[in-house]
């Protein structure tokens, strides 16, 4: 896939940015309504789970925590099968109703004290529906997008959506954090959420479809199917596949992991939780446009690749020391040091995603994405609580370190893919600062 020149492009068009403004807010919406659940579980899960002593009650933080990811490969198949079949727009409009659905379910839903065990499951369903609508929603738009707009501007447009989500994340906090601090009514915020969910998905209907995918569709009706069919690439399954496994560690481990120490081991409450991953999410949301800029100038695998070095080399260091202190402060370091330089997909998905053929792209992409978390949230929620109990801080590592080899391994085969193509320019933060400064002196 080597990027036509004739086909470049470095502005939008008024349709293009109208496309970027709409699916944006819908993604940062779905992940606000998303993680506001997340954030207020150390509150929320006090109000829906029967109470129990601190370590059955991690168990049941992770199952409340990963039920939302559970079901994600049955959304894969429906989101993916509408989205290859029916068209991408028709899929980001419905996963902004069910997140608005289930928004409005939360705000009217009765506590445990009022129903019993009936309020457990039900807070689970909703948790089940919001999990799986926003699995087709950040795929849906990171998708639509990519095959709106051409490389280069491509990469900076389709990086926005993980930003929006970022963003969603970081405001879902602060709303967290009004809610527990000044003891305001938590059901009012997923009344908000939903209520802005119905609007976006209902403006959403004013997209068009993909070009890519019409002609495609074209293309397959002129051609005729057996002749159309293009085969995935196993080796690009698997290492996509294996780029994805980190994202639920990351999460994990930052935000509900210590923020459980922190209530457990330091006598931290609810809101004194909240407002500490507060100021971790503001860190990460900086970080996130950080990188949207460095986009501009450098290739986005290359990104990817001394973030993951730098993580590779540097954790065991910061574990180590958590290890032997464990103390607020330390807590702190090793959730900045995670969030700042963790391995992930972002910035590359227009890149990866353009390696899978058109007419199976969102099914293929939607359900290796879905499995990856669900598989990874199972073995996070539930492995750190045991692990970290019987092998202290060290036990993170023995989920991690397979994670970062397959990281590797996946981020080798498309910065390999890149270079066949010719579309891998290797810049290096030192070489732009170098070429910038040059210029400069020039002027």
């Amino acid at each position: 896939m080597t990027i036509d020149k004739t086909k470049t492009q470095n502005s939008l068009t008024r349709e293009q940015k109208e496309a970027v403004g709409l699916l944006s807010i819908g993604t940062f919406l779905e992940y606000f309504d998303l993680m506001l659940y997340v954030h207020m579980a150390v509150l929320l899960n006090e109000l829906f789970f029967p109470k129990y002593d601190p370590f059955t009650a991690s168990l049941i933080t992770a199952f409340a925590f990963c039920s939302t990811y559970l079901l994600r490969p049955i959304g894969a198949l429906i989101f993916g099968y509408i989205g290859d079949n029916i068209g991408r727009k028709h899929t980001v409009i419905i996963t902004t109703f069910l997140m608005a659905l289930s928004s409005l379910s939360m705000f009217l839903l009765p506590t445990y004290a009022q129903i019993g065990i009936t309020a457990t499951w039900l807070v689970t369903l909703c948790r089940v529906v919001q999990g799986m609508s926003s699995m087709g929603e950040i795929i849906g738009a990171k998708l639509y997008l990519t095959e709106l707009v051409k490389p280069p501007k491509q990469y900076v447009i389709v990086a926005m959506i993980s930003v929006m989500s970022t963003l969603g994340l970081f405001c879902a906090l602060g709303v967290a954090t009004m809610v527990t601090k000044y003891d305001l009514n938590w059901r009012y915020a997923f009344l908000f959420g939903a209520g802005i969910a119905l609007i976006g998905s209902i403006s959403r209907t004013a997209l068009r479809e993909t070009p890519d995918f019409v002609d495609a569709r074209k293309r397959l009706l002129n051609v005729g199917k057996l002749k159309y069919t293009n085969k995935i690439s196993k080796k690009v399954a698997i290492s996509y596949f294996f780029l994805e496994l980190g994202y639920p560690i990351w999460i994990y481990v930052t935000l509900i992991h210590y923020g459980a120490v922190l209530k457990n081991n330091f006598g931290y409450s609810a809101s004194s939780v909240i407002e500490h991953n507060f100021f971790i999410a503001m860190v990460s949301l900086l970080i996130a446009f950080v990188i949207l800029a460095l986009v501009t100038k450098v290739h986005p695998l290359q990104i990817m690749k001394i973030r993951a070095l730098i993580f590779a080399v540097f954790l065991p260091c910061f574990i180590f020391v958590l290890e032997n202190d464990m103390t607020v402060f330390n807590i702190l370091l090793l959730q900045l040091f995670i969030k700042i330089f963790n391995p992930a997909s972002f910035p590359a998905d227009a890149i990866i995603f353009q390696y899978f053929p058109i007419l199976k792209r969102f099914s293929s992409v939607s359900m290796l994405y879905a499995v990856s978390r669900v598989f990874m949230y199972l073995i996070t929620s539930f492995g750190t609580v045991y692990l970290t109990f019987y092998f202290g801080t060290y036990g993170l590592l023995i989920i991690i370190v397979p994670v970062l080899l397959g990281y590797f391994y996946g981020l080798n085969t498309f910065i390999t893919l890149e270079k066949e193509a010719g579309n891998y320019q290797k810049k290096t933060f030192w070489s732009i600062v170098f070429l910038e400064n040059s210029r400069f002196r020039e002027k």
